[in-house]
Protein backbone atom coordinates (compact mmCIF):
# COMPACT_ATOMS: atom_id res chain seq x y z
CA UNK A 1 0.00 0.00 0.00
CA UNK A 2 1.23 3.48 -0.85
CA UNK A 3 1.07 6.01 1.96
CA UNK A 4 1.14 9.80 1.82
CA UNK A 5 1.69 11.60 5.13
CA UNK A 6 0.99 15.29 5.75
CA UNK A 7 2.41 16.88 8.91
CA UNK A 8 1.26 20.42 9.80
CA UNK A 9 3.84 22.06 12.09
CA UNK A 10 3.70 25.30 14.06
CA UNK A 11 6.76 26.23 16.15
CA UNK A 12 7.92 22.64 16.64
CA UNK A 13 11.69 23.01 16.17
CA UNK A 14 12.32 21.10 19.41
CA UNK A 15 10.07 18.12 18.60
CA UNK A 16 9.62 17.61 14.87
CA UNK A 17 13.03 15.96 14.50
CA UNK A 18 11.84 13.22 16.86
CA UNK A 19 8.73 12.70 14.75
CA UNK A 20 10.65 12.53 11.48
CA UNK A 21 13.34 10.29 12.96
CA UNK A 22 10.64 7.83 14.00
CA UNK A 23 9.36 7.85 10.41
CA UNK A 24 12.88 7.20 9.11
CA UNK A 25 12.96 4.07 11.28
CA UNK A 26 9.65 2.58 10.11
CA UNK A 27 9.68 -1.03 8.96
CA UNK A 28 7.14 -0.07 6.28
CA UNK A 29 8.09 3.11 4.46
CA UNK A 30 5.84 5.98 3.41
CA UNK A 31 5.70 6.85 -0.28
CA UNK A 32 5.45 10.60 0.30
CA UNK A 33 5.76 12.92 3.30
CA UNK A 34 4.88 16.62 3.30
CA UNK A 35 5.72 18.88 6.24
CA UNK A 36 3.79 22.15 6.21
CA UNK A 37 5.56 24.84 8.21
CA UNK A 38 2.48 26.77 9.27
CA UNK A 39 3.84 30.30 9.75
CA UNK A 40 6.33 29.25 12.43
CA UNK A 41 8.53 31.88 14.07
CA UNK A 42 11.27 29.41 15.01
CA UNK A 43 13.48 27.00 13.03
CA UNK A 44 10.81 24.39 12.30
CA UNK A 45 11.36 24.66 8.54
CA UNK A 46 15.14 24.18 8.73
CA UNK A 47 14.90 21.25 11.13
CA UNK A 48 12.38 19.49 8.90
CA UNK A 49 14.40 20.32 5.78
CA UNK A 50 17.42 18.53 7.27
CA UNK A 51 15.57 15.21 6.72
CA UNK A 52 15.04 15.54 2.96
CA UNK A 53 17.92 13.16 2.20
CA UNK A 54 16.56 10.50 4.53
CA UNK A 55 12.86 10.56 3.70
CA UNK A 56 10.66 11.07 0.60
CA UNK A 57 10.05 14.49 2.07
CA UNK A 58 8.90 17.91 0.88
CA UNK A 59 8.87 20.88 3.26
CA UNK A 60 6.70 23.85 2.38
CA UNK A 61 5.61 27.06 4.08
CA UNK A 62 2.06 28.22 4.71
CA UNK A 63 0.97 31.71 5.72
CA UNK A 64 -1.61 31.73 8.52
CA UNK A 65 -2.56 33.30 11.82
CA UNK A 66 -0.04 33.14 14.64
CA UNK A 67 -2.90 32.27 17.04
CA UNK A 68 -3.24 28.51 17.49
CA UNK A 69 -7.03 28.26 17.21
CA UNK A 70 -8.06 24.59 17.39
CA UNK A 71 -9.42 23.05 14.23
CA UNK A 72 -9.23 25.56 11.41
CA UNK A 73 -5.51 26.36 11.58
CA UNK A 74 -4.24 22.80 11.50
CA UNK A 75 -6.78 21.63 8.91
CA UNK A 76 -6.00 24.53 6.59
CA UNK A 77 -2.30 23.68 6.85
CA UNK A 78 -3.13 20.05 6.08
CA UNK A 79 -5.07 21.15 3.00
CA UNK A 80 -2.05 23.15 1.85
CA UNK A 81 0.05 19.99 2.02
CA UNK A 82 -2.67 17.99 0.30
CA UNK A 83 -2.13 20.12 -2.82
CA UNK A 84 1.16 18.27 -3.33
CA UNK A 85 -0.43 14.80 -3.15
CA UNK A 86 -1.91 12.98 -6.13
CA UNK A 87 -4.63 10.90 -4.48
CA UNK A 88 -4.78 8.62 -7.51
CA UNK A 89 -1.22 7.53 -6.80
CA UNK A 90 -1.65 6.56 -3.11
CA UNK A 91 -3.87 4.19 -1.14
CA UNK A 92 -3.74 5.90 2.27
CA UNK A 93 -3.61 9.53 3.29
CA UNK A 94 -2.41 10.37 6.81
CA UNK A 95 -2.61 13.54 8.88
CA UNK A 96 0.00 13.33 11.65
CA UNK A 97 0.97 15.88 14.27
CA UNK A 98 4.55 17.13 14.52
CA UNK A 99 5.03 16.13 18.17
CA UNK A 100 4.70 12.34 17.92
CA UNK A 101 7.12 9.44 18.24
CA UNK A 102 5.90 6.38 16.35
CA UNK A 103 6.96 2.83 17.19
CA UNK A 104 9.02 1.31 14.37
CA UNK A 105 6.19 -0.97 13.22
CA UNK A 106 3.44 1.67 13.27
CA UNK A 107 2.92 2.00 9.51
CA UNK A 108 3.35 -1.74 9.04
CA UNK A 109 0.61 -2.51 11.56
CA UNK A 110 -1.93 -0.01 10.26
CA UNK A 111 -1.40 -1.04 6.63
CA UNK A 112 -1.88 -4.68 7.60
CA UNK A 113 -5.19 -3.73 9.24
CA UNK A 114 -6.31 -1.84 6.14
CA UNK A 115 -5.31 -4.82 3.96
CA UNK A 116 -7.49 -7.15 6.02
CA UNK A 117 -10.67 -5.40 4.85
CA UNK A 118 -12.73 -5.46 1.66
CA UNK A 119 -10.81 -4.63 -1.46
CA UNK A 120 -7.60 -6.23 -0.19
CA UNK A 121 -8.75 -9.56 1.27
CA UNK A 122 -11.17 -12.08 -0.22
CA UNK A 123 -11.92 -13.33 3.29
CA UNK A 124 -13.37 -10.11 4.64
CA UNK A 125 -16.48 -8.05 3.99
CA UNK A 126 -15.40 -5.32 6.40
CA UNK A 127 -15.05 -1.88 4.84
CA UNK A 128 -12.30 -0.12 6.81
CA UNK A 129 -11.99 3.58 6.16
CA UNK A 130 -9.83 4.78 9.05
CA UNK A 131 -7.20 3.13 11.28
CA UNK A 132 -4.92 4.29 14.11
CA UNK A 133 -3.23 3.36 17.34
CA UNK A 134 -3.51 5.29 20.61
CA UNK A 135 -1.76 8.39 21.94
CA UNK A 136 0.16 8.19 25.20
CA UNK A 137 1.54 11.04 27.29
CA UNK A 138 4.30 11.11 29.89
CA UNK A 139 3.02 11.28 33.47
CA UNK A 140 5.32 10.86 36.47
CA UNK A 141 7.89 9.05 34.35
CA UNK A 142 5.37 6.65 32.78
CA UNK A 143 3.75 6.73 29.35
CA UNK A 144 -0.03 6.54 29.88
CA UNK A 145 -2.93 6.54 27.42
CA UNK A 146 -4.13 10.10 26.88
CA UNK A 147 -7.59 9.73 28.37
CA UNK A 148 -9.66 12.37 26.56
CA UNK A 149 -11.81 10.31 24.22
CA UNK A 150 -13.74 7.10 23.78
CA UNK A 151 -11.76 4.01 22.71
CA UNK A 152 -13.59 3.99 19.35
CA UNK A 153 -12.29 7.49 18.55
CA UNK A 154 -9.12 8.16 16.57
CA UNK A 155 -7.25 11.15 17.90
CA UNK A 156 -6.77 14.06 15.53
CA UNK A 157 -3.03 13.72 16.05
CA UNK A 158 -2.71 10.46 14.09
CA UNK A 159 -5.38 10.03 11.44
CA UNK A 160 -5.02 7.54 8.58
CA UNK A 161 -7.67 7.26 5.86
CA UNK A 162 -8.24 4.97 2.93
CA UNK A 163 -8.29 7.38 0.00
CA UNK A 164 -11.77 6.28 -1.13
CA UNK A 165 -13.13 6.99 2.36
CA UNK A 166 -11.34 10.33 2.55
CA UNK A 167 -12.87 11.41 -0.74
CA UNK A 168 -16.38 10.22 0.14
CA UNK A 169 -16.47 12.15 3.42
CA UNK A 170 -15.38 15.28 1.59
CA UNK A 171 -11.99 15.59 3.26
CA UNK A 172 -11.54 17.47 6.52
CA UNK A 173 -13.67 20.32 7.84
CA UNK A 174 -11.85 23.55 8.74
CA UNK A 175 -13.39 23.72 12.20
CA UNK A 176 -12.88 22.48 15.72
CA UNK A 177 -14.57 19.10 15.93
CA UNK A 178 -13.23 18.05 12.51
CA UNK A 179 -11.75 14.90 14.06
CA UNK A 180 -15.19 13.78 15.22
CA UNK A 181 -17.04 14.81 12.09
CA UNK A 182 -14.72 12.80 9.84
CA UNK A 183 -15.39 9.60 11.78
CA UNK A 184 -19.14 10.10 12.02
CA UNK A 185 -19.51 10.88 8.33
CA UNK A 186 -17.35 7.84 7.53
CA UNK A 187 -19.62 5.63 9.65
CA UNK A 188 -22.65 7.22 8.02
CA UNK A 189 -21.29 5.94 4.69
CA UNK A 190 -20.73 2.46 6.23
CA UNK A 191 -16.97 2.74 6.65
CA UNK A 192 -15.46 1.15 9.77
CA UNK A 193 -13.27 3.24 12.08
CA UNK A 194 -10.66 1.02 13.73
CA UNK A 195 -8.36 1.62 16.68
CA UNK A 196 -5.68 -1.00 17.33
CA UNK A 197 -5.11 -2.13 20.92
CA UNK A 198 -1.53 -2.02 22.20
CA UNK A 199 -0.33 0.16 19.32
CA UNK A 200 0.94 3.19 21.22
CA UNK A 201 2.35 6.47 19.94
CA UNK A 202 4.16 8.89 22.23
CA UNK A 203 2.43 12.29 22.19
CA UNK A 204 5.00 14.79 23.39
CA UNK A 205 2.59 17.64 24.11
CA UNK A 206 -0.82 17.13 25.75
CA UNK A 207 -3.74 17.94 23.47
CA UNK A 208 -4.75 21.58 23.68
CA UNK A 209 -1.60 22.69 25.51
CA UNK A 210 -1.02 25.56 23.10
CA UNK A 211 -4.64 26.70 22.76
CA UNK A 212 -5.72 30.09 24.01
CA UNK A 213 -8.21 30.07 26.95
CA UNK A 214 -11.23 31.26 24.92
CA UNK A 215 -10.79 28.32 22.56
CA UNK A 216 -12.79 26.12 24.92
CA UNK A 217 -15.95 27.95 23.82
CA UNK A 218 -15.23 26.81 20.27
CA UNK A 219 -15.84 23.24 21.44
CA UNK A 220 -19.41 24.19 22.27
CA UNK A 221 -19.66 25.77 18.84
CA UNK A 222 -18.52 22.47 17.36
CA UNK A 223 -21.33 20.62 19.15
CA UNK A 224 -23.77 22.96 17.45
CA UNK A 225 -22.15 22.52 14.03
CA UNK A 226 -22.38 18.74 14.51
CA UNK A 227 -26.09 18.96 15.39
CA UNK A 228 -25.66 17.45 18.86
CA UNK A 229 -28.71 19.21 20.26
CA UNK A 230 -28.98 20.83 23.68
CA UNK A 231 -29.33 17.72 25.87
CA UNK A 232 -26.52 15.72 24.27
CA UNK A 233 -24.30 18.80 24.30
CA UNK A 234 -24.83 19.19 28.06
CA UNK A 235 -23.99 15.57 28.79
CA UNK A 236 -20.92 15.61 26.54
CA UNK A 237 -19.72 18.89 28.05
CA UNK A 238 -19.88 17.43 31.56
CA UNK A 239 -18.04 14.29 30.48
CA UNK A 240 -15.25 16.20 28.75
CA UNK A 241 -14.84 18.60 31.67
CA UNK A 242 -14.66 15.63 34.04
CA UNK A 243 -12.02 13.87 31.93
CA UNK A 244 -9.92 17.05 31.88
CA UNK A 245 -10.51 17.61 35.62
CA UNK A 246 -11.63 21.16 34.80
CA UNK A 247 -15.30 21.54 35.85
CA UNK A 248 -15.39 25.19 34.78
CA UNK A 249 -15.19 24.04 31.16
CA UNK A 250 -18.84 22.95 31.28
CA UNK A 251 -19.92 26.59 31.28
CA UNK A 252 -17.52 27.44 28.44
CA UNK A 253 -18.82 24.60 26.27
CA UNK A 254 -22.46 25.48 26.92
CA UNK A 255 -21.84 29.17 26.27
CA UNK A 256 -20.16 28.30 22.98
CA UNK A 257 -23.15 26.20 21.93
CA UNK A 258 -25.66 28.91 22.86
CA UNK A 259 -23.63 31.59 21.10
CA UNK A 260 -23.51 29.52 17.91
CA UNK A 261 -27.26 29.00 18.09
CA UNK A 262 -27.90 32.71 18.68
CA UNK A 263 -25.67 33.68 15.76
CA UNK A 264 -27.37 31.19 13.47
CA UNK A 265 -24.20 29.37 12.44
CA UNK A 266 -24.60 26.82 9.70
CA UNK A 267 -24.08 23.16 10.73
CA UNK A 268 -21.27 21.37 8.92
CA UNK A 269 -23.09 18.07 8.49
CA UNK A 270 -26.45 17.26 6.94
CA UNK A 271 -29.62 16.63 8.93
CA UNK A 272 -29.42 12.91 8.20
CA UNK A 273 -25.78 12.80 9.30
CA UNK A 274 -26.69 14.72 12.46
CA UNK A 275 -29.45 12.23 13.24
CA UNK A 276 -27.00 9.37 12.70
CA UNK A 277 -24.44 11.04 14.99
CA UNK A 278 -26.96 11.58 17.79
CA UNK A 279 -28.19 7.99 17.59
CA UNK A 280 -24.61 6.71 17.66
CA UNK A 281 -23.79 8.82 20.72
CA UNK A 282 -26.96 7.78 22.57
CA UNK A 283 -26.23 4.10 21.89
CA UNK A 284 -22.83 4.61 23.47
CA UNK A 285 -24.34 6.30 26.52
CA UNK A 286 -26.98 3.59 26.96
CA UNK A 287 -24.40 0.83 26.65
CA UNK A 288 -22.45 2.23 29.58
CA UNK A 289 -25.55 2.07 31.77
CA UNK A 290 -26.77 -1.28 30.38
CA UNK A 291 -30.09 -0.02 29.06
Amino acid sequence: MRIAIIIPAFNEENLIALTLESLVNQTFKATQIVVVDDNSTDNTFDVAQSFVDRLPLSVIKNQSSAVNVPGAKVVNAFKKGLELVDLEQVDLICKFDSDLIFPENYLEVITARFRSSAGFSVNSSEKIGMVAGHCTILKNGTWEIENLNNPDHIRGALKAYRVECFQQIGGLKSSIGWDTMDEMIARYFDWSVVTIPDLYVKHLKPTGAAYRPKSSQLQGEAFYKMRYGWFLTSITAMKMAWNKRQPQLVLDYVQGYLKAHKNGLKPLITEDQGRFLREYRWRGIRSKFNF
